[in-house]
């Protein structure tokens, strides 16, 4: 089998990075919002996206230009073409709306399209529950999408080994690096990545310095290239709030408990860069 039509759904920061990604390579991809308006501002984005990497060098106005025209417009998975290769669902970490997707999905695309979620954290055995388990799989993008390099290859419990061979071929002709993983909370990056981050709240909770301390503590020291703090604003609080509760839920283990500070900061909208204001004001 091979893959020439793909589905993005969800046009958010993950998703219109993985659509840019496919596009460069000439890949047609099917842009799945809710609406027109996300539609579009999906587009904008990747536009502007596109007007960075031309403005650094990295592709050329041929490129970009090729790029946008690979790029059309799907409102609803249910728009989603039967003929579609591979499906990459994009959207929030919040498993029920994903199953309800991929239940849509499984009855509009031919029997031979692959499934995979870019989630970070939640169960892709638990995603395949769909009618097509042999032909899921999870491809966790690092954001930036265009700029980072490694990709999650999740396997579930039936995932097969064609279908991990194809996605993992084509994870390398993306020109990023797969690697692969077993179904687990939080699979390797947030499993490792979400606690830390966790942690370092707890020390801002407990007073034990402030937060451009803590950062500064992970960059100088560590050589982290942002501090844990910056990176939890970056994300979406919210976001890292979820993860973790996964990882607390998947392990029945203590040590990843979400930072009270965390839930109620949350609680409080204030989520980080997208909301204004997390640990730092934007």
């Amino acid at each position: 089998m091979s893959i020439s039509l793909v589905a993005v759904v969800g046009g958010g920061t993950m998703g219109n990075g993985i659509a840019t990604v496919f596009a460069l390579k000439n890949y047609k991809v099917q842009l799945v919002e809710v609406n027109e308006e996300a539609y579009s501002k999906a587009l904008v984005n990747i536009t502007s996206n596109l007007d960075r990497m031309l403005k650094k060098g990295t592709i050329s106005e041929d490129a970009k230009s090729g790029a946008l025209s690979n790029i059309s417009r799907c409102i609803g998975p249910e728009s989603v073409s039967s003929q579609t290769d591979l499906v990459i669902e994009a959207i929030y970490e919040d498993k029920e709306a994903k199953l309800n997707i991929f239940n849509i999905l499984d009855k509009v695309v031919k029997p031979e399209c692959i499934f995979a979620s870019n989630t970070s954290s939640i169960s892709i055995t638990e995603l395949a529950n769909t009618g097509r388990p042999d032909s899921f799989i999870g491809m966790h993008f690092m954001n930036p999408v265009p700029v980072m390099k490694l990709v999650e290859i999740i396997r579930g419990y039936s995932t097969s080994d064609k279908t991990y061979s194809l996605i993992r071929d084509l994870t390398v002709i993306l020109d990023k690096v797969p690697v692969e993983v077993s179904d687990y909370p939080g699979f390797i990056s947030n499993r490792i990545l979400m606690p830390m981050i966790n942690e370092a709240i707890y020390t801002l909770m407990e007073g034990v310095a402030k937060a451009e301390d803590i950062d500064s503590v992970m960059k100088l020291g560590m050589n982290h290239p942002m501090g844990p703090l910056t990176l939890a604003d970056f994300i979406g609080l919210d976001v890292c709030l979820a993860i973790m509760n996964v990882l607390y839920d998947g392990f029945q283990d203590s040590k990843y408990r979400p930072c009270p500070l965390l839930k109620k900061m949350v609680a409080a909208n204030k989520l980080g860069r997208k909301s204004g204001e997390g640990f730092y004001k934007y």
